[in-house]
């Protein structure tokens, strides 16, 4: 296995539906190479939405119901106000909340987990 493959704000078109996440990911076998076009409409393997104000509540209600619709199978919601990260996983059809992390902490989180993190360094000015 050759990893992933990391896009920020890629835009992505799934079905009818056109979407801009702040950052996903693909597993490399399933997108071994960047298509060369705008719209990319193979779902990613995990998604990551910062949330703000202004978007907490598109990025929380219709936005993972299309993430789950269009089959993404990870899904982190990252709040920098709160200094913390919500961890998704989808199981049938459904978000399941893996785990929340709050603060500069140590943390292991799915689909990555087999690396550490420190969640304090995303947060650092």
């Amino acid at each position: 296995m050759r990893g992933w493959v990391f896009l920020p704000k890629p835009e992505l078109h799934l079905g009818p539906n056109v979407l801009v996440p702040d950052l996903a990911a693909w597993r490399h076998e399933r997108m071994p190479e960047l298509p060369k076009v705008v719209g990319m409409t193979t779902a990613p393997d995990w998604v990551c939405e910062v949330l703000s104000p202004s978007t907490a509540s598109r990025d929380r209600g219709a936005k993972m119901n299309l993430y789950a619709r269009a089959g993404v199978k990870h899904l982190w919601l990252l709040d920098p106000r709160q200094q913390q990260l919500e961890v998704y996983r989808l199981e049938a059809g459904r978000w399941t909340p893996c785990a929340t992390h709050t603060g500069a902490v140590n943390i292991q989180a799915e689909p990555f987990a087999a690396q550490n993190m420190n969640l304090g360094s995303l947060f650092e000015r």
